[in-house]
């Protein structure tokens, strides 16, 4: 009786294995020898549709997008800031956050002080509020003008070490308005720096 049971399980587990080979067969298909041209081919165009989705969320820049955008330009905004006071400039001088413009007036700013033999220091306390002010998207260049409002403790020493201005006990708030730009059709995902409103 036993031995009976154990043959119909045999057979029964037989058949569960068949259906599973069938089904994944009809599902997977069976190599013929041109699996790679295919996978290549299907790889490529996962590329292309990714590629696709991203540039098409850069244009379309819904709520999302300025959230995500808007956490990354507050990370720029104090780093930027931060690497203005700081002697070597590391951030300013390699430019993986500026344009050309912007690198130039930093640059000359930063020679302009060394001549004068002073130095600034600058303390980022945080950003209050960073908001889009308006953004736009002419030729796949998307533009987005952001408001910051920020808080900071600076001063500007002499090569003594004497204040000449600012108050390094005192927090000052700081109101900026910044606009960054990306080329929607590059596979670079940064933004830059482009524009400094006063």
């Amino acid at each position: 009786m036993n031995y009976s049971f154990e043959y119909i399980d045999i057979i029964l587990l037989a058949m569960i294995a068949g259906f599973i080979f069938l089904r994944l067969r009809g599902i997977l298909g069976k190599r013929t020898g041109h699996e790679g041209k295919s996978f290549t081919q299907f790889e490529e165009i996962v590329k292309n549709v990714n590629s696709e989705v991203n540039n098409n969320r850069v244009k379309v820049f819904d709520e999302n997008a300025q959230k995500e955008f808007l956490k990354g330009a507050k990370i720029a905004y104090e780093t930027i800031i931060t690497d203005f006071s700081d002697d070597d400039n590391k951030l300013i001088k390699s430019k993986p956050l500026l344009s050309k413009k912007i690198q130039d007036q930093f640059n000359e700013a930063l020679k302009e002080r060394n001549k004068r033999g002073h130095f600034a220091e600058i303390t980022f306390i945080g950003v209050n509020s960073a908001d889009i002010k308006e953004h736009k998207n002419v030729n796949s260049i998307l533009k987005v003008t952001v408001d910051f409002v920020g808080e900071v403790i600076t001063c500007i020493r002499d090569k003594d070490k004497k204040i000449i201005s600012g108050d390094p006990e005192k927090t000052k708030k700081i109101y900026d308005t910044w606009v960054f730009s990306r080329d929607t059709k590059s596979n670079n995902p940064n933004w830059l720096l482009v524009d400094i409103l006063t």
